[in-house]
């Protein structure tokens, strides 16, 4: 059989490459806010307290965070086609157990292997998508992946919704089911394999990531109930903290850290990460919050608490890929700068105006300036990051950047229940709002750090005319273009 030329193979891996990895991403997106809608009813139906309801986002957040990097690592030395289909096939079966559990334990064990699961996928398509497409292609690439990630952002609070509404909680999670039974299979023909540099997983560091983050997150859900000066809650977090300081100590010293933390050193790639973090930070704390406000505090039905969310996660579908777009011209400081301070002053305008017989037209459009600015920081972001590497890196750092974004998210769901938490918040709409408007206000402090961080990442590099430029009369067309070696790969 005759080879397929390179100029036709190209596009056709391109287009497989952006379309299987979108699916990829999307279903586990999806999966990180589909349960906001669900909460009030998982409360009543397994009998869930607030702290229940934390760890049925949490589990799934906390072990996506602490695994994304072996993730990452797993796919360079293994193959990152394969270790995609491994974690697809992972995801999967994680989302049925959720759909088959008879309690909320066993609930919240099934989201943290769906959390593991996610973690081999979600930095594989960002990282798939880098190795198909050249550098002057690869921003509106990742805007379109960020545009899906949007869509699943948007569809999470509707489907979950109107599946517990119209069928039961157990069916949100059968929905990933047929999903991954067909992405599987596609994957693993239409991908193009690729290795990075084949580096020995840091399984030290993983436990002791695993465990200092497991001991902050314990401490501040467990405040709501024990308090914050009892020793449950104090020894949790001292513990904690030391173990995250025990595992930078290791990082430093690791022959193949999961955590290149020389890569922090680059300015940009700094920047854009902890931009990343209190952006995730602020949003998931207040869509934590926000579903349950309105079922709660309002009474709305949960398939009328996500329609109303989709004026704040329905932006991204648009916007995203237009960022990115843009970003290739302008730079991206401009966009993530911009985007976090929409997303702080949306959040800061519904603190403001919250109130249980609210009508919805102010507070949509407050939700909406919040969208958009969520938005433009969704591939800008994740571009910066990608740009601010070597060629070999991009596994990693794009590891890296997911984890600090499910981290920040995690962070964000703990403090702000924490700050909500009051007696009686439930039962009283009136407890209930004052609860969450204080919750609010802090999502708006965490964002606006995020502004003043996102400021650090560099302006855009203009390129230069090469001195020898004037030597070569050819024209450009016929100049031949070079680029940098990929990795090893097999088609």
């Amino acid at each position: 059989m005759a080879a397929v030329p390179t100029s036709v193979a190209r596009p056709a891996l391109q287009t497989w490459t952006l379309v299987l990895a979108s699916l990829g991403v999307f279903m586990t997106a999806l999966d990180t806010l589909v349960v906001t809608t669900a909460l009030p009813v998982l409360r009543t139906s397994l009998h869930g307290s607030l702290a229940d309801l934390e760890w049925t986002v949490n589990a799934y957040n906390l072990c996506f965070a602490c695994s994304l990097l072996t993730g990452a690592a797993l796919g360079d030395r293994f193959g990152r086609r394969r270790m995609y289909c491994v974690g697809l096939a992972v995801f999967t079966t994680a989302s049925a157990a959720a759909a088959l559990s008879p309690t909320v334990g066993a609930l919240i064990a099934a989201r943290a292997v769906q959390g593991a699961g996610a973690a081999l996928v979600m930095p594989l398509t960002l990282t798939l998508i880098s190795e198909a497409f050249p550098a002057g292609k690869r921003g509106m690439a990742i805007g379109l992946w960020g545009g899906i990630a949007g869509l699943a952002v948007a569809a999470g609070p509707v489907v979950g919704g109107a599946v517990v509404q119209g069928l039961s909680w157990h069916w949100i999670f059968w929905l990933n089911v047929p999903i991954g039974l067909a992405l599987i299979p596609l994957a693993a023909r239409k991908l193009r394999e690729s290795f990075g540099p084949h580096p020995r997983l840091d399984v030290r560091g993983l436990l002791l990531a695993g465990a200092g983050f497991f001991g902050l997150t314990w401490g501040l859900v467990r405040a709501n109930t024990v308090g914050w000066g009892s020793v449950e809650v104090l020894g949790s977090l001292v513990a904690g903290a030391a173990v995250v300081g025990l595992f930078l100590w290791w990082e430093r010293r690791a022959p193949t850290p999961m955590l290149p933390l020389a890569m922090f050193r680059r300015r940009g790639f700094a920047a854009a990460n902890g931009a990343s973090f209190f952006l995730y930070a602020g949003l998931f704390g207040a869509l934590f919050l926000m579903a349950q406000f309105f079922q709660s505090a309002q009474g709305l039905t949960p398939l009328q608490a996500g329609l109303r969310l989709l004026a704040w996660t329905a932006a991204p579908m648009v916007v995203a890929p237009l960022a990115g777009r843009l970003a290739d011209r302008y730079g991206n400081r401009p966009f993530v700068v911009l985007g976090l301070a929409l997303q702080g002053a949306g959040l800061a305008w519904v603190a403001a105006i919250a109130k249980p017989g609210l009508g919805f037209a102010e507070m949509g459009i407050a939700l909406a300036i919040a969208g958009i600015g969520t938005s433009l920081v969704f591939p800008t972001v994740a571009n910066e990051v990608v740009a601010s590497v070597d060629g070999e890196d991009v596994g990693m750092a794009a590891g890296t950047n997911s984890a600090m974004r499910e981290l920040g998210g995690v962070l964000g769901v703990a403090v702000l229940a924490s700050v909500f938490a009051r007696p009686g918040a439930y039962a009283s709409p009136t407890v209930f709002v004052a609860g969450f408007t204080s919750a609010l206000w802090v999502g708006v402090g965490l964002t606006a750090v995020g502004v003043l961080v996102a400021s650090a990442i560099p302006p855009r590099k203009r390129l230069a005319a090469p001195p020898s430029a004037p030597a070569d009369r050819r024209p450009a067309a016929l100049v031949p273009a070079v680029e940098p070696p990929s990795h090893r790969a097999e088609p």
